[in-house]
């Protein structure tokens, strides 16, 4: 019996369009609603926001971080582009952080302990335009 090898035609596509417009889309639900005090702050209101969280830049940008990952590491349909694995790391780890935003505002939980979660976050932007450069 011969083995046999499956290989997928490479991609010119990338697939962040997804993640974005989850993120702009939640930035514009969040950001609407904090920055125009509409609608009022209610535990209804915080239930509703916590689902768009986590829907749309949570769930988006996540897919896309793994779409991306699986498609470099698994498959090599990207091939050999490196910010493109920054951007994979980046929109799952950022994905996540709108779960974790999402379920808090949905549960009522306290928001203080997202500043110390910022504080983990700066470091990648340094370390993506690092990976930036090496790749060019």
């Amino acid at each position: 019996m011969t083995q046999q090898t499956l290989t997928f035609a490479s991609s010119p596509f990338w697939p962040i369009a997804i993640g974005f417009f989850g993120l702009g889309t939640g930035y514009f639900i969040w950001g609407g609603q904090v920055l125009f005090g509409y609608p009022k702050t209610s535990p209804e209101v915080d239930r509703t926001m916590g689902m768009w969280g986590f829907w749309m830049p949570g769930f988006c940008q996540f897919l896309t971080g793994v779409y991306l990952m699986v498609g470099l590491t698994w498959f090599n349909v990207f091939g050999n582009a490196a910010p493109l694995y920054m951007a994979g790391v980046a929109f799952t780890v950022y994905g996540i952080h709108w779960f974790a935003m999402a379920y808090r505002r949905y549960i009522g939980s306290s928001a203080a302990p997202d500043g110390w979660m910022a504080i983990a976050f700066r470091p990648w932007e340094p370390m993506c335009l690092a990976m930036q450069e090496m790749s060019r």
